[in-house]
């Protein structure tokens, strides 16, 4: 009999292999919620560690075929892949039961005449002892050799590292809600962030009713950067939420502007329809959502707040979508960069005279940050990238960005913009700026 978590993870990375299924959806599943509580976590394991380790592991089982150059089957390939981290990388884990479980797999698939092979190479694997080390071995060369380049070796290794491991939990907790059997820390730069140490998120009632959510804290970041200075009195201040699913950065406007108009739109209805559910009822009662395409949608110039969190490689966030490194190609940044520079300049024909419009993207890749916005600025004057060293210092006097957060967030500013690197600061990978349209005599401030 194979063991449950086994038979899910195989299904769940088959899955990944043959669509574009992400991890994150498919581990919250009803087959996997039907698990107990250790096959659950089991299954994570299993599914993410396979996804961070294949490009590794395909090179040491590829060297253990009789003939390298042999393209497996998907079935054969994920039962060895999976195969191959357990007994590489999780050391209570019985050998034989990984063997077992991994030659059933495959002789239940159409590809069962595979099984012989499967059978051998793990035990040649078990026997070898022989444990995979490299971060950057586990990472398309392509990506390693520019993060190398645009911000050094030891930030690359530290990237590197960063996405091998279990992406931490953030949580967005306001001041006196009970998290329940959550042991936490403080944020590393927002004072409404803790950080999980242990304890099931999943299973806090806090979590499931929406009064504490799960964000990145860079994340949150950018967010509290679109919103500095408005304040919460302020009355008919207008704010545009370009792609706004999941929705995250949507709320936290919401709660620091109570008195403002706020429009979500996205390009997805279903996307949309997913976050004004998960959207708690006092902040879904103040944003109005629209479905529409960002580049296209007709703006007029009557926004005084914009975020334009564009649709992005991702780089930046592979510890939690790790199966991104295995899809995204060089050949598709140029791709990108065209769809994000055309959000870019209908976003700021959006803007009103003094409004700010914040751009982001949880992208590593320079192509996708700031050369989008110097093709898009070019050398107007209308426009211009407002230091974003200034917005932190406002956060900071507000009490919003914690004083041990503005010294940490100090390496996170490169020239006028914010730039956090996973492993060189404890979150995912963001890039924000920050560009205001001059204000015209006698326009309100």
């Amino acid at each position: 009999m194979i063991a449950p978590a086994r038979r899910i993870s195989y299904r769940i990375l088959l899955q990944i292999a043959a669509t574009d299924a992400h991890s994150d959806d498919l581990l919250r599943s009803p087959d996997v919620d039907a698990l107990s509580m250790q096959d659950r976590a089991l299954t994570t394991t299993l599914v993410l560690g396979t996804l961070r380790w294949q490009l590794a592991l395909d090179a040491q089982i590829r060297a253990l075929l009789a003939r390298p150059e042999t393209k497996l089957s998907a079935e054969a390939a994920i039962a060895l892949r999976m195969g191959a981290y357990q007994l590489l990388f999780l050391d209570r884990v019985p050998a034989h039961a990984v063997i077992h479980d991994a030659v059933e797999l495959v002789k239940h698939s159409k590809e069962r005449g595979a099984a012989g092979m499967v059978n051998a190479v793990l035990r040649k694997i078990q026997s070898s002892q022989h444990r995979t080390q490299s971060a950057f071995q586990a990472h398309p060369a392509w990506m390693t050799e520019r993060w190398v380049q645009r911000y050094g070796a030891e930030a690359a290794e530290a990237i590197c590292q960063w996405d091998q491991e279990p992406a931490g939990s953030a949580l967005r907790v306001e001041p006196g809600v009970e998290l329940g059997g959550i042991e936490t820390e403080p944020g590393a730069f927002l004072a409404p962030v803790r950080r999980v140490v242990r304890g099931d998120v999943g299973r806090s009632a806090a979590v499931r009713e929406g009064r504490v959510r799960v964000q990145d804290e860079a994340s949150q970041l950018v967010a509290e950067i679109v919103a500095a200075g408005a304040g919460t009195g302020a009355t008919r201040l207008r704010v545009l939420d370009l792609c706004a699913a999941p929705g995250g950065k949507t709320a936290i406007l919401a709660e620091r502007l109570p008195n403002a108009e706020i429009t979500a739109i996205d390009l997805s209805r279903n996307r949309l329809e997913s976050m004004r559910r998960m959207m708690p009822e006092p902040l879904r009662a103040r944003i109005r959502f629209e479905v529409a395409d960002a580049s296209k949608v007709q703006l007029q110039p009557e926004w005084d707040r914009i975020l334009c969190d564009v649709p992005c490689s991702g780089t930046g966030t592979m510890a939690r979508n790790p199966e991104i490194r295995l899809r995204v190609t060089e050949a598709d940044l140029p791709r990108q960069h065209a769809r994000q520079a055309a959000i870019l300049r209908n976003g700021l024909r959006g803007l009103r005279p003094g409004g700010r419009l914040v751009y982001s993207t949880c992208s590593l890749e320079p192509e996708e940050n700031e050369a989008v916005v110097a093709e898009v600025l070019g050398s107007g004057t209308e426009f211009g990238v407002t230091p974003v060293a200034r917005i932190l210092d406002r956060l900071a006097q507000a009490g919003i960005v914690t004083a041990d957060g503005r010294n940490r967030l100090l390496s996170a500013t490169e020239r006028d913009f914010l730039r956090t690197l996973p492993g060189v600061h404890p979150c995912d990978g963001f890039f924000a700026a920050v560009i205001q349209r001059e204000q015209e005599a006698g326009s309100r401030d």
